[in-house]
């Protein structure tokens, strides 16, 4: 007597499943190909154009049911059906109560709860950001008409409000994406356009023009590839990789308000030095760091400030420039030991 066709295959002759298992297949490939023909049907129907590459699931009233319709776009989008034009299908994007939605699709600016109070210290802590960049637009214009100072004074105000932005964007618990690409373009703005500019202004004059060119533009483009860097790569809470920007156009523009006077030469070598020192990989300490030091190292920089307060201040820049590769020294003499 023959047996029943829905009883399981017990030879290992063929590959190919029998009896309920197969049939369910066909069962559930059937259910795929009707649900996908309904999607076709349901879009000549409502109108929609079909666009090249891509199948979207659109589900105009009347064809099937609410729970139907997600149980369809889901069992479509795990199975990977591929359309005549051999594109993967995309899932279903639920559509607003009032139908498709009629313009783009905006992202708030203010991620979490968007009530008056966190409004407005969201745009005090971007006001400073805006008026980080404004001072240093101010700045360019300042050394339009040769008043070099008052722009270097305006880029230590920038520093300020950059510094300023972000403390009280975390203090007012306000960060956002938003916030800290505006912080960007705003650092690129003053202290990789405005600080090249004040820096040509004020050294033009006493080197060659083409080699303070040659360096403002450098400035400009290590700046704008530290800040690049610092936006995709990981945070470290206790040092910087290379010298900041922020800090770059600190020492920049002191140098120039103060009046540091080094030769023409000299002073060219030492702003590229300070701008290759941006892209590099050493590590530098920062403020919070450096101001934890014992009192006692502090005295001598005092002594030094009242005596010569130029030749300490290039001293000081000179000794956090030389503290990265320093540093970097010591971390790969630790690496080889614990490796060893």
């Amino acid at each position: 007597m023959p047996r029943a066709p829905w009883r399981r295959r017990r030879t290992t002759d063929s590959p190919r499943p029998a009896g309920r298992q197969w049939t369910r297949r066909l069962r559930r490939s059937g259910s795929l190909a009707r649900d996908v023909l309904l999607v076709q049907v349901a879009k000549r129907r409502a109108g929609v154009a079909p666009v090249a590459g891509a199948t979207t699931m659109v589900y105009p009233p009347g064809v099937g049911d609410a729970e139907a319709q997600p149980r369809r776009a889901r069992l479509i989008g795990q199975r990977g059906y591929r359309s005549t034009d051999t594109a993967p299908v995309s899932p279903a994007v639920p559509l607003p109560p009032g139908g498709a939605p009629s313009g783009p699709i905006t992202i708030p600016l203010l991620p979490g709860e968007r009530t008056t109070a966190r409004r407005v210290k969201f745009a005090v802590a971007n006001a400073c950001t805006l008026a980080s960049l404004l001072l240093g637009v101010i700045a360019i214009f300042l050394c339009m008409r040769g008043e070099v100072r008052v722009g270097a004074a305006c880029l230590v105000g920038c520093v300020t409000f950059d510094g300023l932005d972000g403390a009280l964007a975390r203090r007012f618990g306000v960060a956002s994406p938003f916030g800290a690409q505006m912080d960007s373009l705003a650092d690129m703005v003053a202290f990789g356009v405005a600080a090249p500019v004040v820096v040509y202004a004020s050294l033009h004059a006493s080197a060659p023009t083409a080699a303070v060119a040659a360096v403002c533009a450098l400035v400009a483009s290590c700046a704008a590839i530290r800040l690049a860097r610092f936006n995709v790569s990981p945070k470290d809470g206790r040092f910087f990789t290379g010298v900041p920007t922020t800090m770059a156009a600190a020492v920049l523009s002191v140098a120039t308000l103060i009046g540091l006077r080094l030769p023409g030469v000299v002073a060219v070598v030492a702003i590229g030095l300070l701008a290759l020192a941006m892209v590099s990989s050493f590590p530098y300490a920062k403020l919070a760091r450096i101001v934890k030091l014992p009192a006692w190292v502090w005295v001598l920089p005092a002594v030094g400030l009242l005596i010569d307060y130029r030749n300490t201040f290039a001293v000081l820049v000179g000794a956090y420039l030389v503290s990265g590769p320093l540093l970097w020294l010591r971390q790969r003499q630790s690496t080889g030991r614990l490796a060893a």
